[in-house]
């Protein structure tokens, strides 16, 4: 395949997709620097693979990439996984028509889910970006993680579990482990 023929058919394949890629990596890896990094790298690595990619789901090839990366980066630096915090404030768009006491409850919201789903287990976490934020289906996400359906079936219900108890139990960190 000609250089420019390849560049053409890659953008138009994986280009539609970033935003999802960006928000896997996001909620996986929680630091937006970090994430953008990690997007770019499986990007790069979509492109030297893309001769591979044999047609399918373009979304779901590259979102494979990134979890991937995102994985490998996560073993590589457990430490700072666990202590970077994702500001969510930076990913708001702001609204000037609403109250400040609108603005105010919206964003307490946003921090208690943003809270919630921090502290689920990365596993779980990912489940529920892909599945909720995403809107992949059970299959779909069976296939990108590499893992039958009946455990994403799994790993969805625990995961709303968790959620349901930190949002009905009392407010403190850790209530969802």
């Amino acid at each position: 395949m000609e250089e420019p023929d390849k560049l053409r058919r890659f953008e138009q394949a994986v280009l539609p997709h970033l935003d999802s890629a960006y928000n896997l990596a996001r909620w996986l890896i929680r630091n937006d620097h970090d994430a953008e990094d990690l997007v770019q790298e499986a990007c790069l690595r979509a492109l030297k693979s893309f001769e591979g990619f044999r047609g399918g789901d373009p979304r779901a090839w590259l979102l494979t990439i990134v979890r991937n990366t995102c994985y490998t980066w996560l073993q590589q630096n457990r430490l700072q996984e666990l202590t970077t915090a994702f500001d969510e404030e930076i990913h708001t768009a702001e609204e000037h028509s609403r109250s400040p006491e609108a603005l105010l409850l919206e964003s307490a919201d946003a921090s208690r889910v943003q809270g919630a789903l921090e502290e689920l287990p990365p596993k779980f976490r990912e489940a529920i970006v892909l599945r909720e934020l995403e809107g992949m289906s059970y299959k779909e996400i069976a296939e990108l993680c590499g893992i039958p359906v009946g455990t994403v079936m799994s790993r969805l219900a625990r995961a709303r579990q968790c959620l349901e108890r930190y949002f009905t139990g009392p407010v403190k960190q850790g209530a969802l482990l």
